[in-house]
């Protein structure tokens, strides 16, 4: 989630921001259009929504999101103002059909280890068990993750009673390849502590926002194998390399290309496609490689900057088509207001995806 600054034109999930809305601070008044004007509508209006994490699971298809509240704490670059603190699943038997808002399947009150902050989860299924994944701040302001599980996909989910081993910062997304090993992608700059874990331990007092090397290859995301029982790191994480095109690392200051936030991982014709955020620059984006470990070349941009901060994402294959999930601002125009979003998205034939425009005319107003 997450550098989101006093009064951006407004955010998406989960995740990233417009036409070419390519402001980079959040001082000018939130930009508001008519609903024709975006490409595709709030799945829900009941609740702020965010983050969509999607699956597909016995037909049909279930999305994790951030749960939005609006809460007292005044808009900082480190996200103090996304004070989530419970989760809802959300579940749809097509596609364009009714949407299904769930109850609380799973409160900050009920995880023994975590303090605040429930940012963007997602989900897995093994031998009938599905796991919630979830990051939260501890009572040392240190952001984990943690597992829940359920015999039900909507939950309600029973947590662990520790965050899992080793894990640190946010945004945790589990990709099963097709030989039934899970892998756990995580990390995001700046709120997200990344760049205060640097060697795998928290540091409170490290830099705010990343490493402040623009010269230097990036803050890279992170990948560890599960284990059988998908509770624990089977492995400690390592970096995930992103490469551009000349095979070299992507560098701090590559704003436009570098990973900030939003991990997610799809796999198309045996290619495996590690997308993410940009955060600061709004884009999603996507690299390809031949194993979950990467290394991943950088290949393009997935969605064009939406209304608000940034967005988190998702992508999934239902109905012999694939689907891009993310959120944005529309129905509140505030960055910690969020709702969740669906469109088609496409691939050329060359494997590469189709930029997507999150609305209907090419500009911003």
């Amino acid at each position: 989630m997450k550098r989101w600054a006093a009064g951006v034109l407004t955010i998406t999930v989960l995740a990233a921001a417009c036409g070419q809305q390519t402001q980079k601070s959040e001082d000018a008044s939130p930009v508001r259009r008519a609903a024709p004007d975006y490409l595709s509508q709030p799945l829900v209006r009941e609740i702020y929504t965010a983050d969509p994490s999607a699956h597909v699971w016995n037909g049909k298809i279930y999305v994790y999101p951030s749960h939005d509240v609006d809460g007292p704490t005044k808009q900082d670059d480190l996200g103090s103002h996304f004070e989530m603190r419970d989760y809802r699943v959300l579940s749809m038997d097509k596609i364009g059909g009714p949407v299904r808002v769930g109850p609380v399947a799973l409160d900050v009150k009920d995880v023994g280890w975590a303090d605040k902050q429930m940012w963007a989860p997602d989900a897995a299924v093994k031998n009938g068990t599905y796991y919630l994944y979830f990051p939260a701040k501890d009572r040392d302001g240190a952001f984990r993750i943690g597992v829940a599980t359920s015999r039900n996909p909507m939950g309600p989910f029973k947590p662990q009673p520790a965050p899992i081993k080793g894990s640190y910062s946010i945004d945790p997304a589990v990709f099963t390849d097709d030989d039934g090993s899970s892998y756990m992608y995580f990390g995001g700059i700046w709120g997200g502590q990344l760049q205060r874990n640097v060697n795998g331990r928290f540091d409170p007092n490290g830099s705010k926002t990343d490493l402040g090397q623009d010269d230097k290859p990036a803050l890279a995301p992170r990948v560890a194998r599960m284990t059988g029982d998908m509770l624990e790191f089977a492995e400690p994480p390592r970096p995930v390399q992103i490469l551009d095109e000349k095979g070299m690392p992507l560098l701090g200051g590559d704003h436009d290309r570098r990973f900030f936030e939003a991990s997610w991982m799809h796999k198309y014709k045996g290619k495996y496609y590690f997308s993410y955020s940009t955060g600061d620059t709004h884009y999603l984006v996507y690299a390809i490689g031949e194993s979950p470990y990467g290394p991943f070349t950088y290949k393009g941009r997935i969605l064009e900057p939406v209304e608000g901060w940034t967005t988190h994402h998702s992508i999934v294959r239902w109905n012999g088509r694939w689907w891009l999930f993310y959120a944005d601002s529309q129905l509140s125009g505030q960055t910690r207001l969020r709702n969740v979003k669906v469109t088609e998205l496409h691939y050329a034939a060359d494997g590469t995806i189709r930029t997507i425009n999150p609305f209907t005319s090419p500009k911003a107003p």
